[in-house]
């Protein structure tokens, strides 16, 4: 890996990207919702292709180029820019036509082989992104980039950014799945969607709509529905209890130097039924759940948190159908919020059985409803969002993103739509979020992976996999 990591990556080129229409629709500016605000970084995914016998290197590039062109006509708002507005408080998408940025470049004598097994983490793959010099000026920031990078043996990869201001999983999924379409010139879909099961053409809807939660409208927290967000007080409660600890133990926040190992956990369906059957007893869960509950009770157990401490699992849930009215079909911004469920230590590891904290993940999903929604989004827009950096470590709290839902390996990239033998994602901004993703060897497997402090790895990996 160390002589992998001083390889030169040479740029050949990098050039601005530009729609090749102008869009009828297209607004000026993009009001943005308070879920789309969190996180305004590039979240980065690399796509790697073996084989290139059918074409050479230049067409890659070249029809990934004519591809995007195609595909930000439809998707105006990823060739614009955030933008503070005139309160200098929110950011918004100005659509001002700013372009995407795409890099073409050679890595010199490192074939695909040799980076093993490429469902692993290696720190080499952040060489295969383009990350663009930030500042803090948001106008120069790009909301979309792309590296084509060739290795020796004529495999290549392609790493993707996008804003997360911009898209959430799903919507970055169907931005890329419709990139990747438009990159073959003999099956254009002029920037929309083509869903291969039933070849339904799906146009994005950038307009968040019933997301831009107004508060400036004195209208009561009764007629906006607004009920407390579990997910928001548990957060306060986790920050409330790590600095009394923080404060007896008389020592101040600080986050470990080591750094943070990424881990990656492949499970066919085969291991997942069998682990269930050993755990369940007949009881019929998803695989989201089952491996959700284990992963929550592994990770407690491998921290060694104090018997009386809360400890919370919080994750991830789309809310597309759960607002009222629901979102559009291809809504493109983002749409989910947290749901929570907390124990103590003692209780979760040593009085609850997995069938119950099951039973509790379906509950705190099932309360996510319009009136959870309005109170999540407003403890986002309000002034103290208590994200200035300064807070404790929360080894307390376990976060799960699920992406099983957005089968990436299925990008067709690669030659007349050739699938990718591997997808990536980088490292992100939260490394111990743990993320579920499609077993690219496995249509009803999943792919675990979780970012630990050095120390906790090997514990952590005796518990999960422990059956």
């Amino acid at each position: 890996m160390h002589m992998l990591m001083a390889t030169r990556i040479d740029i050949i080129q990098k050039l601005n990207v530009y729609p090749r229409h102008q869009n009828q629709d297209q607004k000026k500016l993009i009001t943005l919702s308070n879920l789309d605000r969190q996180c305004p970084l590039l979240m980065y995914l690399v796509f790697f292709y073996k084989n290139t016998t059918s074409r050479d290197f230049g067409s890659v590039f070249s029809d990934l180029k004519l591809g995007l062109e195609e595909t930000l006509s439809v998707w105006y708002p990823a060739a614009g820019r955030l933008a503070l507005d005139k309160g200098g408080c929110n950011l918004n998408i100005q659509c001002n036509d700013g372009g995407a940025v795409i890099v073409e470049a050679t890595v010199t004598g490192v074939k695909l082989l040799e980076l093993g097994d490429l469902t692993q983490y290696n720190e080499f793959y952040e060489t295969l992104v383009y990350k663009p010099s930030f500042d803090g000026d948001f106008s120069v920031m790009p909301l979309v980039v792309a590296q084509v990078t060739r290795f020796a043996c004529g495999g290549y990869s392609i790493g993707i950014g996008t804003s997360h201001s911009l898209f959430d999983g799903i919507s970055a999924y169907d931005f890329i799945h419709a990139w990747a379409f438009n990159s073959h010139i003999h099956n254009r879909s002029n920037g929309k969607v083509t869903n291969k099961k039933d070849h339904l053409v799906i146009k994005p809807v950038h307009d968040r709509g019933n997301l831009l939660f107004n508060r400036d409208l004195n209208q009561s927290r009764e007629a906006l529905r607004v009920t407390n967000a579990a997910a928001i007080d548990h957060l306060y409660q986790l920050i409330k209890q790590a600095m009394m600890t923080h404060k007896e133990q008389n020592r101040n926040f600080e986050l470990p130097d080591s750094g943070f190992v990424i881990k990656t956990f492949d499970l066919n369906d085969e291991a997942i039924e069998s682990m269930k059957k050993k755990s369940l007893e007949g009881f019929l869960c998803s695989p989201f759940e089952f491996l959700a509950a284990h992963l929550w009770k592994a990770r407690t157990r491998a921290l060694g948190l104090r018997r009386d401490a809360m400890v919370c699992l919080q994750f991830a849930v789309d809310i597309r159908k759960r607002t009222e009215p629901s979102l559009p079909e291809g809504f493109s911004g983002n749409a989910y919020v947290l749901a929570s469920v907390v124990s103590t230590t003692k209780e979760l590891l040593e009085e609850l059985t997995l069938e119950s904290i099951v039973n509790k993940i379906r509950e705190a999903k099932n309360s996510i409803d319009q009136g959870y929604i309005n109170s999540y989004m407003e403890a986002l827009g309000g002034g103290d969002q208590r994200n200035d950096g300064n807070l404790p470590p929360l080894r307390e709290l376990t976060l799960i993103s699920d992406w099983t839902k957005m089968p990436f390996h299925n990008v067709g990239f690669g030659s007349c739509g050739e699938l990718a033998d591997n997808v990536a994602p980088l490292c992100p901004p939260v490394p111990q979020v743990a993320y579920f993703m499609k077993n690219p060897k496995d249509a009803k497997g999943v792919t675990v992976r979780i970012g630990f402090d050095p120390r906790d790895v090997n514990n952590f990996t005796n518990h999960f996999l422990d059956f």
